[in-house]
């Protein structure tokens, strides 16, 4: 035998088989490495500082302040506020990627500490994660509660408490007495929406008992939600509440949940059969809840009082300042309200009253509640979505678990997307009929878009056409000597006129008999 037969024959190795295995997944995983695409980095942004990151830096107004940085740092950037990851996004195409070509992994929300507290654990629908419970609640309000047919049902009641504004108003303007018209408003929407809730159960003589509890639990609500809570920055302090922001919301959770719980208990009892008559939200949510009581994922009184806080949390403060805004920029544009009214005469009439039914034939008042909404957004940032799964967008890596700011004020004032986009101009959106008010065009998101609209948008809409009509038709409006008049947005959880719309209303019909 050669020596070469003999090198191979006594010198070869012997390896043992878990030996290769290991050598083969090795080799595997380099080659998998090697082989893969890099991820993404994050979104740019501004330097924070240590542990507070960006937080000292966070202006007031941060739905201006969002849009400057992003002429610094491109239409999608982070920040880090506190332990938090912030991404914000300032584009209709951004918002496109989230709202639709990733709706599902962007279907969750960061809540807030003081929301839960106040929607009985986060169990209403703008809060829930989503989930089967979620989808049941969202299909509850949407198919069987804000749904035409129950809108329509309760018709007289919006009827009613309109027709008391008009009547007070006109006892105001034969005094030639100014109105705050923000609260006018606040009264309005806030007995709108408690007359909708359980006027058809709650005695007209408690009505006004119930409203005053309600404008003052309400208002606190409001200012608590929009107050920056070092908990939610650094969640590992949420047990020592540094601001006492939780327990004064737990307050406000106890007698709206006593104001709930009276209603409930003073309620008429309804027929089991599905033929009963419903007057009000209040028995529609109830008698569902009976029906769904065996169901896999059932509704409890919980989450019937949560829907409610919604809807009374919602339905005041957002259309009140939609309105308040809208105759703000009326007063300052006469030939706007001029071609408003001249609608309204030639459809209603000046010897009538206008009804719901008249909206569909008044496209300049619908135009006006579009414009008004494009300039200012009720919601400027939007709820804050959050990602179930880490993903990509605008070619950029968003984390798991990343707070979302889709800054609607922005995209909705976008240059390259409206013509003169800072001035009022109701015109646009007679040519611009494709823009409603559903989220299927990305420059036009007042109501959000995709799984997590805003479920209350048809009630939204008849709220305020038909308040606004009513305003416009029934009188003239001018601001009176020694009051300036500035339309400018104080920003909040929702969206305010700065300084109070202080104004004149001069009665405009035929007979004044219609005013009362």
């Amino acid at each position: 035998m050669s020596p070469i037969s003999n090198l191979f024959t006594d010198n070869t190795m012997n390896v043992p088989p878990y030996a290769i295995l290991v050598l083969t997944t090795i080799i595997t995983v380099f080659w998998f490495l090697l082989k893969r695409s890099p991820q993404p980095p994050l979104p740019p942004g501004p330097r924070g500082l240590p542990i507070v990151g960006n937080l000292p830096f966070l202006k007031p107004d941060l739905h201006t302040y969002f849009r400057d940085l992003a002429q610094e740092y491109g239409p999608i950037f982070k920040l880090n506020l506190g332990s938090k990851l912030t991404v914000v996004v300032n584009t209709p195409s951004l918002a496109r990627e989230i709202l639709k070509e990733q709706d599902i992994n962007f279907s969750n929300r960061d809540v807030p500490l003081t929301a839960r507290a106040i929607t009985y654990g986060g169990l209403d629908i703008v809060w829930l994660p989503y989930s089967a419970e979620w989808r049941m609640l969202r299909k509850v309000c949407v198919l069987k509660l804000l749904n035409r047919k129950t809108l329509d049902s309760i018709y007289e009641l919006r009827r009613k408490e309109i027709r008391e504004r008009t009547r007070f108003l006109y006892e105001k303007s034969q005094e030639e007495a100014a109105v705050n018209v923000g609260d006018q408003l606040f009264v309005t929407m806030m007995n709108l929406t408690i007359n909708m809730l359980w006027g058809g159960s709650v005695k007209a003589e408690e009505m006004e008992s119930v409203g005053t509890e309600f404008k003052v639990v309400v208002s606190e609500i409001t200012r608590l939600l929009g107050e920056p809570n070092i908990s939610d920055f650094f969640p590992w302090l949420a047990r020592f509440d540094l601001q006492g922001l939780l327990k004064q919301m737990r307050v406000c959770s106890r007698e709206l949940n006593a104001i709930f719980d009276g209603a409930i208990e003073k309620m008429p009892k309804l027929e089991s059969k599905d033929d009963g008559e419903c007057k009000d939200f209040l028995q529609q949510l109830m008698k569902l809840k009976d029906q769904e009581a065996n169901s896999e994922v059932p509704i409890t009184v919980n989450h019937v009082k949560a829907v409610l806080a919604d809807m009374v949390i919602g339905g005041t403060d957002t259309s009140t300042n939609t309105i308040e805004f809208a105759m703000a920029e009326l007063i300052k544009n006469p030939e706007s309200m001029k071609r408003a009214q001249q609608e309204l005469d030639e459809v209603v009439g000046k010897d009538n009253i206008v009804e719901e039914s008249h909206i569909t034939r008044l496209p300049y008042i619908v135009a006006i509640m579009k414009e008004t909404l494009r300039l200012y957004p009720t919601v400027p940032l939007l709820v804050p979505h959050c990602p179930a799964e880490t993903a990509v967008v605008g070619g950029y890596t968003v984390p798991k678990d990343t707070k979302i700011f889709i800054n609607v004020w922005s995209i909705q004032r976008d240059p390259n997307v409206w013509e003169n986009p800072n001035e009022f101009r109701p015109e646009r959106f007679l040519d611009k009929k494709s823009c409603d008010f559903h989220g299927t065009d990305y420059s036009f998101l007042p109501f959000g878009s995709g799984r997590r609209i805003c479920a209350g948008v048809a009630l939204a809409e008849r709220m305020v056409q038909y308040t606004l009509a009513t305003l416009l038709h029934s009188f003239d409006w001018k601001v009176p000597e020694g009051h300036e008049l500035n339309v400018e947005d104080k920003f909040g959880i929702v969206l305010k006129l700065k300084n109070p719309l202080i104004a004149m209303p001069f009665p405009r019909l035929s007979d004044p008999n219609l005013y009362l």
